[in-house]
This record gives structure tokens, C-alpha cells and sequence, in this order.
């Protein structure tokens, strides 16, 4: 009998770290035949990243829901419609459109559980209001009615999504400085919502002109951040935006070969006839 150790999944083939996974929450479209959608954006910035994105149904179970999430080394929250204001403990303004209560559910469920176990989290768009409203925090549910002075931040849907109508002046102490390495990017703006009373636990590390919460971050935990931007649509031609991707793919892998295991030794059994002739061999 003979025995043979193995690499772990999380180790990829021949102890080569495998490309660490990243969950995206869907969102979900109803129409005549229902659906979960996911912008490929968002998958090509992470795949360029190195990481391999894994989508997640809007499930109710959420037993199942925590074995998906058992299987990730990461969490993105993308953009798509408002959340539900309730969340925060306001009635529903006549400018709050598209909730899905079960998306925010599910995404408010795994926000708090990466959360909890320091599990990297990049936040965009509606992303960033989600980690918000998860962690305490509450938004304005129309920017242009709520806050005053405001620019206008909804270049959408009949404008081009790399275009960078503001730029935001970003805390040089941040994380996020850090990684961009520019306090003062020219970003794209594609919404009507927006951070308004930052949760207890973050710090607010970007803002617009107009004074608008453009990034939080938390500044304990590994890797919990939000950017009210578009950077997947950024990639193309700004090189700063493909560096966040990277921190927090590398974010990912570090905290995947953190929890990686060996696996269990894998017996291989031997016949009656080949132990024979393997032990008439060493007499010989």
C-alpha cells in the first residue's frame, strides 16, 4: 500500500495557485421568460484581472446561498437598480425605481457575511449603496431633488459609459489613493442615487465636486471598498482602474492561499499478487 499527497482545489494543478473566484450577484430582468443578467464588463475586467468570476442566482434558499458563497474568495457588487429604501428606514420616494427586493436580499445576506469573515469586497455603482445600507449607512434616493446643488450625476441612458463628465478628489491616506495612484481621476457618472450618511464602520475616501460620497472603505477590514463609478467600463484606456481590478483580485488570492488546505492522502491499493511479487523483488 501506498500513499500520495495532493494539492488542495484552492491549489490549483501541481501546487500553482489557481485563479482566485470572485461572486457576482445577478440581477434580473422580467420579462415574458424571466432571467439573470450580468454585464460582460464586469467579466472581462475581472478575467483580466486573473480571477474567474462565478455568478450567483438570486436563490431564496439560503442554505444553498451560503454553500456558493462557502466557494468564494471574493464578492463584487455591481451596478443595476435602487435599493430598497426600507432597508435604511425611509419611505419610498416618487423617484426610487426598479427595486428588486430579492437581489437585495441576497446581496445584502452575502455583503454581511464578507463582512464578517474579511472577505474581499469591490463595490460599484449601486454596489457601493448596497455595502453602504448593509453596513448602517443610508443613501439619497434622487441626488438632483435631495442634495442640494447638485451636479448632475445620471449620464445615462443616451450617453456614452466611458463618458467622464467630473473628476472626484480622492483622501491620499486611503487605500483607494494607493491603489490608483491619483487623487483627482476623471471618472464616468451613470446614476441618481447615492451615499448620503456613511455607515459607521467606513470612511468616506472620495468625493465630487458637488461634495457627493464618490468611495468608502473600511479601514480595518482586508479589503472592503466602493466606488460610485463605472471602473469596468474605464479599463480600456486608463490604466489606474485596471489597477483596482488587481488589488482586489490579488486581495482575493491572497486570502485564498491563506485558507488553502492539503488535502487528504489518496491511498492507493496494491493486489494479494502485485505485494508478492513486489516483496519476491526485494529479496532478490
Amino acid at each position: 500500500m501506498t500513499t500520495e499527497l495532493q494539492p488542495s482545489a484552492r491549489c490549483g494543478v501541481n501546487g500553482v495557485p489557481s485563479s482566485p473566484v470572485i461572486g457576482l450577484p445577478c440581477a434580473r430582468q422580467a420579462v415574458s421568460t424571466p432571467r439573470h443578467l450580468m454585464s460582460e464588463s464586469y467579466i472581462h475586467a475581472l478575467t483580466q484581472a486573473g480571477a474567474m468570476p462565478l455568478l450567483i442566482p438570486l436563490i431564496e434558499d439560503e442554505g444553498r446561498l451560503r454553500a456558493a458563497y462557502e466557494r468564494l474568495d471574493g464578492l463584487l457588487l455591481a451596478g443595476g437598480g435602487d435599493v430598497d429604501p426600507t432597508r435604511y428606514g425611509e419611505p419610498l420616494h416618487p423617484a426610487t425605481r426598479n427595486v428588486d427586493p430579492r437581489r437585495d436580499e441576497v446581496e445584502m445576506i452575502l455583503t454581511r457575511w464578507a463582512l464578517a469573515d474579511r472577505v474581499p469586497i469591490l463595490a460599484i455603482c449601486r454596489g457601493i449603496q448596497m455595502l453602504n445600507v448593509a453596513a448602517g449607512g443610508t443613501l439619497y434616493q434622487d441626488v438632483a431633488q435631495q442634495l442640494p446643488d447638485a451636479l448632475k450625476h445620471d449620464y445615462y441612458p443616451h450617453y456614452p459609459r466611458t463618458l467622464r463628465p467630473h473628476r472626484v478628489t480622492i483622501a491620499p491616506d486611503s487605500l483607494l489613493a494607493t491603489i490608483l495612484g491619483d487623487l483627482n481621476p476623471a471618472v464616468n457618472s451613470l446614476h441618481h442615487q447615492g451615499v448620503k450618511v456613511p455607515a459607521p464602520d467606513f470612511a468616506v475616501v472620495a468625493r465630487a465636486p458637488d461634495g457627493l460620497i464618490e468611495g468608502i472603505e473600511h479601514p480595518t477590514h482586508p479589503f472592503a471598498l466602493g466606488v460610485q463609478w463605472h471602473p469596468e467600463d474605464l479599463i480600456g484606456d486608463d490604466p489606474s482602474m485596471r489597477r483596482l481590478f488587481r488589488a482586489f483580485v490579488e486581495a482575493a488570492q491572497k486570502r485564498a492561499s491563506s485558507i488553502a488546505q492539503p488535502a487528504a492522502p489518496v491511498v492507493q491499493l496494491h493486489s494479494r499478487d502485485e505485494e508478492q511479487q513486489q516483496e519476491q523483488g526485494e529479496e532478490d
